[in-house]
């Protein structure tokens, strides 16, 4: 087991820039909502972004960039994620308990992303949300033999809400610590080109991702008064296209 040596802090903004759909629970629906809702905090009843579901999308992308070979079909024609355990998409994003005789140290940790204060308050107040918080298209299938319209109605967060965005990144020792934040930068670059969540072809789930400066804690901080360091972003990293847009 390598030691930890440090913890990389990656904070910023998730921005909603088409209408957003990751689906929760349909329990207890009532009649004249959504047939398809989204996953909302049980607690305020805010919509927010699992991080299983941003992860998750960074590290498909990623692995078809990166490492396309390792994404061996099984039997039934699904592509699997990678189960090498020693790539670097592996070594950041986690590994299948399955892969044997290796750690399995996943470095990166997602958190789920809440909506902002401001995003919240602007929902709530919003005169024409259909739900709370929160907007309903309804949308058409044709049955291609008879031609009867099958109408569906999915919930969603509008364009324009914005979502708090923390990821940490343990970084262990002998680790790349360039390669490795490289790797997540390129995931988030990729899942703004792409989209999060259910019915991205038809214009679903585009966002845009705002970092702010990295902060770093090593055992020094850990040990001390418990401030990260704000450092400058290591040589050979770019967040620059992530940072304002």
């Amino acid at each position: 087991m390598n030691k930890l040596e440090e913890k990389v802090f990656i904070q910023g903004e998730i921005e909603v820039q088409t209408g957003l759909h990751i689906g929760g629970s349909s329990v207890g629906l009532t009649i004249g909502g959504a047939d398809k809702i989204v996953v909302r905090n049980s607690l305020t009843n805010e919509p927010y972004i699992p991080g299983s579901s941003l992860k998750g999308k960074m590290r498909s992308l990623v692995e078809k960039v990166l490492i396309p070979d390792n994404m061996v079909p099984d039997k039934d024609g699904k592509t699997n994620a990678c189960k090498c355990g020693k790539c670097v998409v592996c070594r950041l994003f986690g590994f299948a308990p399955e892969t044997k005789n290796l750690p399995n140290q996943t470095r990166l940790i997602v958190r789920d992303c809440p909506l902002t204060k401001e995003s919240a308050e602007q929902l709530e107040q919003a005169p024409e949300t259909d739900m709370p918080m929160t907007e309903v298209k309804t949308e058409v299938s044709i049955d291609r033999i008879t031609s009867v319209a099958n109408p569906r109605n999915f919930e969603r967060v509008p364009a324009g809400a914005r979502f708090k965005l923390e990821m940490v990144l343990n970084i262990f020792e002998k680790d790349d610590e360039k390669e490795l934040l490289n790797t997540l930068m390129t995931g988030m670059k990729l899942v703004q080109d792409d989209y999060i969540g259910g019915q991205g072809t038809r214009g679903y789930g585009r966002i845009s991702i705002k970092v702010d400066e990295l902060k770093f804690k090593d055992l020094e901080v850990y040990e001390g008064d418990n401030e990260a360091k704000v450092y400058p972003v290591p040589k050979g990293v770019s967040i620059t296209s992530l940072q304002g847009r």
